[in-house]
């Protein structure tokens, strides 16, 4: 096999992984700290990628530099800040300590609420930022492999975003209020925290990061509707890998998934999923914990 095509599908993995990180990531600090599995993640994601749309459109009819398009994709993915909070005091409130199964059945109720406003907002056909902006900062040629400067524009923020997170998480007061709540939620709100308050902060920071990914992810593809569910098997097959509520377990779960999806993709693209549940399936068998299931963030 040449270097060049080994190059391409590393480098293609660790791209999709930048996103894939920020899929689940969000999943993993809802469900350690709030113990509530997030089933709307993928559709979460999916209003990220039709915002970036909206926010590049906009951005470029007002005659803006194409240059600059990375700047409204943040704004984008930022700009679930307000769609965050009306999500989790709107309904979420109500689901926290609740029995799993309504717990899945208010998100699931979520996901396809976000899904007909997708549709009532930005119809059914597929959706796309100008062709021409995926490849507009030019390509890198590494060792006969091009690959496209946004990709590695993508995994820099990413890395950045993972950085950024272990530092709150660890260093910051924020971070620790969150592992404590969720080791004792009930030791935290004795101690006069309010928790509420801070399932608000949780889940909108969780927000946050998956319209990010999604905005981030739109020059490189369409944004589609229907595609949230697909992004659902591929972000609980992360937090599988990794370990349910570890941010350590979604960075190298996402990792795993992205690499082997391209290795796939290169060579048997019809078993592209059918890796995927292999993967879940002997990490359920042998690791059911996930890698770093017991060790939390």
């Amino acid at each position: 096999m040449e270097l060049g095509i080994v190059v391409a599908m590393v480098l293609s993995g660790i791209f999709n992984a930048s996103w894939l990180f920020l899929l689940s990531a969000g999943l993993q600090i809802l469900f350690g700290v709030q113990k509530v599995f997030n089933i709307a993640c993928g559709t979460i994601f999916v209003l990220g990628a039709y915002l970036g749309v909206t926010f590049v459109n906009i951005f470029l009819s007002g005659g803006l530099p194409k240059s600059l398009f990375i700047i409204p994709l943040i704004c984008a993915g930022l700009s679930s800040v307000l769609i965050g909070p009306l999500i989790e005091r709107g309904l979420l409130r109500f689901v926290y300590g609740r029995d799993v199964h309504f717990q899945l059945l208010i998100f699931f109720a979520l996901s396809l609420i976000i899904e007909d406003i997708i549709r009532m907002v930005w119809g059914v056909s597929p959706r796309s930022t100008p062709a021409d902006l995926y490849g507009l900062y030019g390509q890198i040629d590494l060792l006969g492999s091009l690959v496209p400067v946004y990709n590695f524009v993508v995994i820099l923020i990413s890395l950045m975003i993972a950085a950024a997170t272990g530092y709150i998480l660890i260093r910051t007061r924020f971070g620790k209020i969150i592992r404590a709540q969720a080791d004792n939620s009930e030791m935290v709100e004795a101690l006069g925290i309010n928790t509420k308050r801070m399932g608000l902060k949780v889940f909108t920071f969780g927000t946050v990061l998956g319209t990010l990914g999604g905005a981030l992810i739109i020059p490189s593809t369409a944004a589609i509707a229907d595609m949230g569910a697909e992004l659902l098997v591929l972000g609980f097959a992360i937090i599988v890998i990794g370990g349910l509520g570890s941010m350590r377990g979604a960075l190298v779960g996402a990792l795993i998934v992205g690499i082997l999806r391209s290795i796939t993709i290169m060579f048997y693209p019809e078993l592209e999923l059918f890796i995927v549940y292999l993967i879940v399936i002997v990490s359920l068998v042998y690791k059911p914990e996930g890698i770093f299931g017991k060790k939390g963030f």
